[in-house]
C-alpha cells in the first residue's frame, strides 16, 4: 500500500514464460494442435450427446459437462498462451489477469468435481444396480451439475478476490506461463499470508477431496465386484468404469507429480508440467471415452453411417439431374 493505505495496482502485468528452452516455438505448435483437437472431439462428444436420445442419461449428463468444461478451459488458456509467446504479447492488464486466472481455476475445480460425480455414477450403477435409477435420475445429476458448478465459482471467487486485496508496488513480472497464482501472489508488497493460507487449503478442496472420493468410491466397487461369483461379469462390470479411471490417472496424475516435487523441479519443468497438466486431459478424454465406451462408439458409428448414406444419396441425385 501506499503512504494513505491505499492499495496500488498495476496497470498491466509481464507474463515471463519460458526461458531459455531452444526450438521453444515447437512446443507452442504442439499446445495448439492439442487445443484444436480438444475443441473438435469435445464439441463432437457434446453433439452427439445432444442429439443420440439413447445418451440423455445420468451418466452423459456428467460426461457433457465434463466435455463443456474441458472446451471452456482450454479455451480461457491457450490462445491466450499461444498470443503472450508466440506473437511476443507478453504484457497483460491487470484486470485480465485475474480474469484469466478465475476460469483457468474454474475449470480445474471443475474437471476434478466432474470427476467425482462420474465416480458416483459408477458406484451406484454398480453397487446398487437395481436402484440406480431412483438413485441417479436425469433430476439427480443435472442438481449435482448445477451445485458443482457453484461451489466451483464460489470457491474460485474467493481465491482471486482475495488477490484484489494485495498492493503490487515493486516487480510486475509473473514467472509462468499465464497468471499463476501461487507467482502472482507472491509479487505483492504487503501482507500476503491469506493469500499463501488460501494457496495451501484451496487445493485440498479442488484437488484432494475429490480424489479421496474416487479413490472411496472406487475401494468400495472393488469390494462389490470381489463378491459377484462369476470372472466374466467381474470384467464386464469393470469395463464400464475403464473409461473413468483412466480419466482420472491422466488428470491427476501430472498434477500429483508437480506437487509432490514442485520446491525439486527447475521453473521451465515445472512450468511445461503444468502446461501439459492443463492442456493433455481435454484432448485426450473423448478419444477416450469413444473408445472405451461402447454406447458413444455406437452412436458415433451410426452418425458416421447417417452422412455417408446422405453423401452417397447427394452423389446419386447429381448424377442423375
Amino acid at each position: 500500500m501506499d503512504s494513505n493505505g491505499t492499495i496500488v495496482t498495476p496497470a498491466y502485468f509481464i507474463i515471463s514464460g519460458f526461458s531459455g528452452i531452444p526450438h521453444v516455438n515447437y512446443y507452442y505448435l504442439f499446445l495448439l494442435v492439442l487445443y484444436i483437437m480438444s475443441v473438435v472431439e469435445n464439441s463432437v462428444v457434446m453433439a452427439l450427446i445432444c442429439f443420440d436420445q439413447s445418451l440423455k442419461t445420468p451418466k452423459y449428463i456428467a460426461v457433457f459437462n465434463l466435455a463443456f468444461v474441458d472446451v471452456l478451459g482450454n479455451s480461457a488458456l491457450v490462445p491466450k498462451v499461444i498470443d503472450t509467446f508466440w506473437f511476443n504479447n507478453k504484457y497483460i492488464s491487470y484486470s485480465h489477469c485475474l480474469t484469466y486466472l478465475f476460469f483457468y481455476c474454474l475449470n480445474l475445480l471443475m474437471q476434478s468435481l466432474n470427476l467425482a460425480l462420474l465416480s458416483f455414477d459408477r458406484l451406484i450403477a454398480i453397487a446398487f444396480p437395481f436402484r440406480y435409477h431412483i438413485i441417479v435420475s436425469l433430476k439427480t445429476m443435472f442438481s449435482l451439475v448445477a451445485t458443482c458448478w457453484i461451489i466451483a465459482i464460489l470457491f474460485t471467487f474467493v481465491l482471486v478476490g482475495f488477490l484484489t486485496r494485495l498492493s503490487y508496488c515493486r516487480s510486475v513480472v509473473i514467472n509462468s506461463y499465464f497468471c499463476d497464482h501461487g507467482p502472482l501472489y507472491r509479487l505483492a508488497c504487503n501482507d500476503n499470508l491469506p493469500n499463501f493460507i488460501i494457496a495451501k487449503v484451496l487445493p485440498a478442496f479442488i484437488l484432494w477431496v475429490p480424489l479421496m472420493f474416487v479413490l472411496i468410491s472406487y475401494t468400495c466397487i472393488g469390494t462389490t465386484l470381489a463378491k459377484i461369483a462369476g470372472a466374466q461379469d467381474r470384467m464386464k462390470a469393470f469395463k464400464t468404469c475403464s473409461a473413468h479411471i483412466i480419466l482420472v490417472a491422466i488428470y491427476y496424475l501430472p498434477i500429483l507429480f508437480t506437487f509432490t516435487f514442485d520446491t525439486q523441479m527447475p521453473r521451465n519443468a515445472r512450468i511445461i508440467s503444468l502446461s501439459l497438466a492443463a492442456v493433455l486431459p481435454p484432448a485426450l478424454n473423448p478419444l477416450i471415452y469413444v473408445l472405451q465406451t461402447q454406447e458413444i462408439k455406437q452412436s458415433l458409428k451410426m452418425v458416421l453411417a447417417k452422412l455417408k448414406h446422405s453423401k452417397i444419396s447427394l452423389v446419386n441425385t447429381i448424377s442423375l439431374s
